[in-house]
């Protein structure tokens, strides 16, 4: 698309999502996600009832007599948004693509963790990383991550979501809010994922087409893999192909819930047909 044709979709996209932030989201998100961490405020003298643990005994051993460390809650957190640009995300049969619904959901978180005064960064992966953008602060940080997600031209169609949990493992250090948009039709990342969840608060998105689920029968027909580019003569009219390509998804599905699930990650599902507002809104109230 044109510079001019972006410009008006990533308006469209701030206006929309950004009125969606300012009205639902942004106390819902605070709410949810505040205190994640604290930060050493100062020390002052040990009063009757402090925890223990947090006794100084540097400034103690200096003063003989005890002092403890005050905390305060971190203000500022750190969001990550990690999105899925392999060929699966162009699938789409009712309004909208995949990959608009993946645009507006971290368009909506991103200008909900701004309200916050939070950094937001980006990761768009494929079966490798695609590109990195570093955490900051502010609306043309956000409008870049808007655009980026519009007009994004990955390298590869193919989906390696282990790869991705490793690259966040290596790039951040420190705890962050984890945002991460696929239809997660993928396998062996379990042992990435739970790594990379034992440091941050990591919450899985998927995104999907109820047309994905299921194969109708409609006779031989003519497939294209969106992520091989291999195409297949399949014959719907079986019972079996439909029975196994059934299966095969369910397969993926229930492993991603049940690898986010032993992590101790966070799931929603977002049917591209469906109101993502409204799981969004019951998922932050869930866990506030």
């Amino acid at each position: 698309m044109d510079t001019k044709e972006l410009l008006k979709k990533v308006r469209k996209i701030e206006i929309k999502t950004r009125r969606l932030s300012d009205h639902i989201f942004g106390g819902e998100y605070h709410s949810t996600f505040k205190g994640r961490g604290m930060t050493f405020s100062e020390v002052r003298q040990y009063q009757f009832g402090d925890d223990v643990r947090n006794i100084d005994w540097n400034v103690t051993a200096r003063y003989n007599e005890p002092f403890v460390k005050v905390f305060e809650e971190e203000r500022e957190l750190t969001m990550m948004l990690m999105a899925d640009v392999s060929g699966s995300k162009l699938f789409g049969t009712k309004n909208q693509f995949k990959d608009e619904i993946v645009t507006e959901i971290a368009a909506t978180l991103a200008f909900s963790a701004t309200q916050n005064n939070d950094k937001i960064g980006l990761i768009l992966f494929s079966d490798k990383i695609e590109l990195y953008i570093p955490p900051k602060k502010g609306r043309s940080h956000v409008l870049r991550i808007i655009r980026e997600l519009l007009e994004f031209q990955p390298k590869s169609k193919k989906t390696n979501v282990a790869e991705a949990f490793k690259f966040l493992s290596n790039v951040m250090k420190k705890k962050a809010i984890v945002f991460v948009l696929s239809d997660f039709i993928a396998e062996d990342y379990k042992q990435n994922l739970k790594i990379a969840a034992g440091r941050h608060d990591i919450t899985g998105i998927r995104v999907y087409d109820k047309h994905e689920e299921t194969i109708p029968n409609i006779g031989m027909v003519q497939m294209e893999d969106e992520e091989t580019g291999e195409l297949l003569l399949v014959n719907t009219a079986s019972k079996n192909v439909r029975l196994n390509y059934g299966k095969h998804y369910n397969d993926k599905v229930n492993y991603f819930k049940d690898s986010f699930t032993k992590s101790g990650a966070g799931t929603i599902d977002c049917r591209v047909d469906e109101s993502y507002v409204k799981k969004l809104l019951g998922y932050f109230k869930r866990r506030g």
